[in-house]
């Protein structure tokens, strides 16, 4: 690796680079200072992670923890990073001694997965014991489950998602404590809702003043996972299969994806696929930050893999894209609430015997909450939503149960498991 671009690129950071005016997040306040782990921070393209990095600079900033020249802050999407390789990373180090005058004590890698073997680059560095290291990366790998085999208990995980409801609210300057939701204000945070569930939360889409330039700019962030999240990463050879699966679930979220149903799809279309494919696919998707796949709940690990998963977009902005879009309220809802149990990290399935339930979430050892959620209670639908909510409590011996719509509020009493509360989902979304 050139050195002269590394020296390049650290005096960049350095002198030149003004850390930007920051919507604080609602994720952990860190002490990166005192932090014995590596702090890897998650999520999908464009939700804010460079920005929650640039959150913890600032903090150690203006704490006076840290100078600038302490920090050593590298984007491995830099195209002049193209050729990095492991083994630069002490080139990489010495050049920002150079240019810096002194070692780094804080260490930022962004989208640190364009690194190669960037598992054993963090361990080597770690194991160092003279760095305090932040990354993030678009990918799943970068969460608890998956990296725990990876850097093997050095390391603490943070999800960064597209702006939460509250973190909306607070970026255009809404208040939404207590005494407002009781006045006419409460029409603000209304409105706010109405445009989260349509547009979804990615904070340069909000920018946007059109539905149309909402939408180019999520087909650009569509097609950016596609080419470089999955098609370059996972060196995809079948094409029009990734294709396919992409689309299918952008006209089918808050719907089960069959894996079965999905290859007689392609059949359909003359297009060959095997279920092996389309499984791995599914999973790049989800590993992409791009889908959210709930598995039906079972006491058994086996029936929950052989059953089909339920499909949800990680934003509902990506509706848009549909290529048979029509508004359907209900699933949009629906869409948010698995959203937010994503966002919570909550362990979340769905129901299905005689009837459905929408989620049911787990607690430490077993299921805690189940959640009904529809647009509205009417006499057609009332019935059939309860009784599935019932079912699934009874099936479980879940004590707790909750019914999500838009806007109504109060309670209904269940025959065989008592009081459940009814509540608009925007509510809940602001705890």
């Amino acid at each position: 690796m050139n050195t002269e671009i590394l020296k390049k690129i650290n005096a960049e950071w350095l002198l030149e680079k003004t850390l930007p005016s920051l919507v604080r997040r609602d994720a952990p306040a860190i002490a990166l200072e005192q932090s014995a782990d590596i702090i890897a921070v998650a999520g999908p393209r464009r939700a804010g992670k460079t920005w929650y990095l640039y959150q913890l600079i600032h903090d150690l900033l203006t704490s006076g923890k840290a100078r600038r020249e302490d920090i050593l802050f590298v984007d491995f999407e830099d195209y002049r990073l193209t050729d990095f390789k492991a083994t630069d990373t002490d080139a990489l180090l010495a050049a920002f001694q150079q240019v810096a005058g002194k070692p780094p004590s804080f260490l930022f890698f962004d989208e640190v997965q364009q690194l190669p073997d960037w598992s054993r680059v963090l361990r080597t560095l770690h194991n160092q014991n003279r760095y305090r290291i932040a990354v993030s990366g678009s990918n799943s790998h970068l969460l608890e489950r998956e990296i725990s085999s990876e850097l093997r208990g050095r390391c603490r995980s943070i999800l960064i998602l597209p702006f939460s409801f509250p973190e909306i609210l607070r970026y255009g300057g809404i208040p939404y404590d207590y005494p407002t939701l009781l006045t006419p204000a409460r029409g603000q945070v209304m409105l706010a809702f109405d445009r989260y569930l349509q547009g979804g939360g990615f904070p340069e889409v909000l920018k946007r003043e059109t539905a149309l330039e909402k939408r180019e700019l999520l087909q650009t962030y569509y097609r950016t996972i596609y080419y470089r999240d999955i098609l370059e990463r996972y060196n995809i050879k079948a094409k029009y299969v990734l294709e396919a699966v992409m689309s299918y679930s952008l006209n089918t979220f808050s719907d089960l994806f069959s894996i079965s149903t999905f290859g007689k799809h392609l059949k359909q279309h003359q297009l060959p696929g095997s279920k092996q494919t389309i499984s791995n696919y599914r999973r790049y998707l989800q590993e992409a930050f791009f889908i959210i796949a709930n598995d039906k709940y079972s006491y058994s690990a086996r029936q929950r893999i052989m059953n089909p998963k339920k499909i949800y977009l990680l934003d509902t902005g990506f509706s848009s894209l549909a290529a048979d879009f029509s508004e359907n309220r209900g699933k949009l809802l629906e869409n948010v609430v698995a959203v937010e149990l994503f966002r919570r990290r909550a362990e979340s399935f769905y129901y299905k015997g005689k009837g459905e339930c929408d989620f049911i979430v787990m607690g430490t050892v077993k299921p805690e909450t189940a959640i009904q959620v529809c647009w509205e209670m009417t006499p057609k639908n009332e019935g059939r939503e309860i009784r599935g909510l019932r079912d699934a409590m009874k099936a479980f011996a879940i004590r707790e149960g909750l019914i999500l719509t838009y806007a109504e509020e109060g309670e209904r009493i269940v025959a065989d498991v008592g009081k459940i509360p009814v509540m608009p989902v925007w509510k809940w979304l602001l705890g």
